[in-house]
């Protein structure tokens, strides 16, 4: 089950990054205090009374043209609109309600989605008399906020989260394998999945994705069954959209919550961008198994070195995701396209695979013997014990003496150990210290 998503809609310069900082728990937004300031991808998670929902901040859509504002404004509350289960829409209780905000009121109320309307920078008691004016905007009580000072973001939560879809069971069954493509646009996902289905596709029905965000296909294939979430070409398409990578990233981050093997498609014939990175990145930081999928090979002019090169160029570029295989294919002309699937079987199975206690603790005590862990002023770090503690993907936790004496690099050694010793291709793994607790 997908999470449920939150968009912070506003004009420029009524707080929204500093607002989804407080959501997300994190200064992953740029704040500073200039309109549009707001450059970064953004879309973070976080949790209220234990349930997990993500966010959007959709600041920082830049339109050329006249009413660059106004015509801003007009596309963030569109994919807002289009994107979330629920939409904060902010607006400044210092300025007031200016045209912008009446717009944005017109857009939202329209769309008929539930809004919660959060009046910020209501510092102190005689601001709160201002809070009155914004019943004209016709969204519902507003209700006072300070994203500066942290007050009345429970107050927000509380009525964004009345709005939440209700949680239900997985929509597949556990033996089915959910994979989605993600990638930049262009680079083949549509006749990727096409290409995929081929001729026997064996599809029960086209489901609409239950998160309003791509197309989901059901298929079997030698008695395996998947479901292929594909994020291309589902929405109509018009100028904003198609220039809006920000848009193209939230369908991808929501297919990739709800997929176990996602599949990073590149463009063979144009090679690596920055974006592929960030798109990347994203699969990573969810903890999903993942695998680069080389699209579009038939048109690379090749020698026996081709290949080789271009996956150290992959190597070089991911660094972050050096246990990601790659394939090369063609969607055009099927070339390779039969080594995809069981490359996809494996690494899911590798994302859900458990060590047996016993052997992983005999596994470190080796490693710490052969590559004994850094002293910090006298001082050793001692690991105690080793125990995994979940799948999907594959998460270890270490008991030690000091958690602070545990150097990056050091954790990364025994991941390697670790890797080196079980098949963990094409899954992230998490490697967690904590304190031993205190002999009885």
């Amino acid at each position: 089950m997908a999470r449920p998503v939150i968009a912070i809609v506003g004009r420029p310069n009524v707080g929204k990054s500093t607002i989804f900082n407080r959501l997300i728990g994190d200064r992953l937004a740029i704040v500073e205090d200039k309109p549009g300031i707001t450059r970064d991808r953004l879309y973070g998670t976080g949790e209220w009374l234990n349930r997990t929902y993500s966010v959007i901040d959709t600041g920082g859509i830049e339109i050329d043209g006249e009413d660059v504002i106004l015509r801003s404004v007009r596309v963030q509350a569109e994919l807002a609109i289009e994107e979330a289960d629920v939409i904060i829409f902010m607006v400044d209780a210092k300025a007031g309600i200016t045209p912008a905000d009446e717009e944005i009121a017109s857009i939202l109320f329209k769309s008929g989605k539930p809004i919660v309307l959060a009046v910020n920078k209501v510092d102190n008691l005689k601001r709160q008399e201002d809070l009155y004016e914004f019943y004209s905007l016709g969204i519902g009580e507003p209700i006072a906020v300070s994203g500066a000072h942290g007050i009345g973001i429970g107050d927000m939560l509380e009525a964004a989260a009345e709005h939440f879809p209700e949680e239900g069971e997985d929509e597949y069954g556990e033996d089915v394998i959910k994979v989605a493509l993600i990638g930049r646009p262009n680079v083949g996902k549509s006749s990727l999945v096409n290409a995929i289905l081929g001729e026997e596709r064996v599809i029960v029905s086209d489901v609409a994705g239950t998160t309003r965000d791509a197309i989901d296909t059901p298929f079997e294939r030698d008695g395996q069954k998947y479901v292929l979430i594909d994020t291309a070409g589902m929405r109509k398409r018009g100028k904003v959209y198609e220039t809006t990578e920000k848009y193209s990233v939230m369908r991808a981050m929501k297919a990739i919550e709800r997929a176990d093997v996602v599949l990073i498609v590149i463009n063979g014939e144009e090679g690596i961008i920055e974006q592929d990175k960030h798109i990347a990145g994203f699969a990573h930081e969810a903890g999903k198994a993942s695998l680069f999928v080389v699209n579009k090979w038939d048109v690379v002019e090749k020698d026996d070195k081709t290949m080789h090169q271009f996956t150290q160029k992959i190597r070089d570029h991911f660094l972050f995701m050096t246990y990601a295989p790659v394939v090369f294919v063609s969607a055009k002309t099927k070339q390779r396209l039969q080594k995809l699937l069981p490359v996809v079987d494996q690494v899911a199975e590798n994302h859900a695979l458990r060590v047996t206690t016993s052997i992983l603790n005999d596994l470190i005590a080796d490693a710490v013997a052969v590559n004994p862990p850094p002293t910090d002023k006298g001082r050793r770090l001692r690991i105690n014990y080793a125990t995994q503690v979940a799948v999907k993907p594959p998460t270890f936790v270490l008991f030690v003496n000091d958690p602070e004496m545990m150097h990056f690099s050091y954790e990364r050694y025994l991941e390697n150990k670790i890797r080196g010793a079980f098949d963990f291709e094409g899954t992230p793994l998490r490697l967690f210290t904590r304190r031993k607790a205190a002999e009885d």
